[in-house]
């Protein structure tokens, strides 16, 4: 009997489904209304959850009102930094790494145009790059015999090169001749003459006439006594660059106002002909 009435109930009843199905009774919480405008648990003056008119703090300000860059002292060191010359360095492993893997021939005069286009160094000088400066890294390692020249370089720096047989000179270019440097091919391509490098000024022409710098506006008389100098203070023996067979390429060097090796200022390299017109 009661089989049949839940039966006939059941046919009456309409289907389950996620309308009409309800929490048993006292399942379920009442929500408690806080009090005042700003009651609850997100809406107290003490107690704002995330998300809730959360007030961040700006950057620079974590420290208070004041700026944290105003509160400490700064660093004499980065006044006038963004007019500071820069010279990107590149290490002796580099440059052996280079001949090792025939990125570089060391049987011809290593300079910035060599490094630009092997590919893997970049200098803009637009962003102040004066050229690049040559570190001691990999000195026990270096074992060429090179003539190169950078920007700068270390007594150390020096000493490895001409310790091998080499030569090292450092020399100075204006932006204006560092744009034709970094980047012969293009400058070619304009069909512009060729630069005449400018003197270096002021603060940097004491570096490049010092003979200890290797600079290339220096007395050559006092660059071979600091040659000899400073194999006695490393404690090695000078080889003879003029007995050497390669002394032609070791000995080379670039006017004061030379840009290129073997081409002057004022001549124009069509790449086009395959031709260098000279002025009369």
């Amino acid at each position: 009997m009661n089989a049949d009435k839940a039966l006939t109930m059941l046919r009456a009843l309409p289907r389950v489904s996620l309308r009409n199905i309800k929490d048993n009774p006292g399942a379920a919480r009442a929500k408690k209304r806080g009090r005042g405008q700003h009651g609850g648990d997100k809406h107290g003056h003490g107690n704002k959850g995330s998300g809730q008119r959360q007030n961040y703090m700006r950057l620079g300000y974590e420290t208070g009102n004041q700026p944290f860059y105003t509160r400490f002292t700064y660093e004499p060191y980065y006044r006038g930094h963004h007019l500071k010359r820069q010279y990107p360095p590149i290490s002796l492993l580099q440059v052996q790494t280079l001949i090792d893997t025939n990125r570089i021939d060391p049987s011809q005069p290593i300079d910035l145009a060599t490094f630009c286009t092997t590919g893997l160094f970049t200098i803009l000088p637009s962003s102040r790059h004066f050229g690049m400066q040559l570190t001691d890294e990999g000195a026990d390692l270096f074992k060429a015999k090179v003539n190169i020249e950078v920007q700068h370089a270390s007594e150390l720096v020096i000493a490895t090169i001409e310790k091998n047989g080499g030569t090292i000179t450092t020399a100075y270019y204006d932006p204006f001749c560092l744009m034709a440097l970094v980047n012969p091919k293009k400058w070619f391509e304009k069909g512009v003459p060729i630069p005449e490098r400018a003197v270096p000024p002021q603060d940097a022409a004491e570096y490049y006439l010092d003979a200890k710098n290797r600079g290339y506006i220096a007395d050559p008389e006092q660059i071979s006594h600091e040659r000899l100098a400073l194999a006695q203070k490393y404690g090695y023996e000078l080889p003879r660059i003029e007995d050497d067979p390669e002394a032609e390429m070791l000995l080379a060097r670039k006017d004061p106002r030379q840009v290129f090796y073997g081409l002057h200022p004022g001549w124009v390299v069509s790449l086009k002909d395959r031709a260098i017109i000279k002025p009369c």
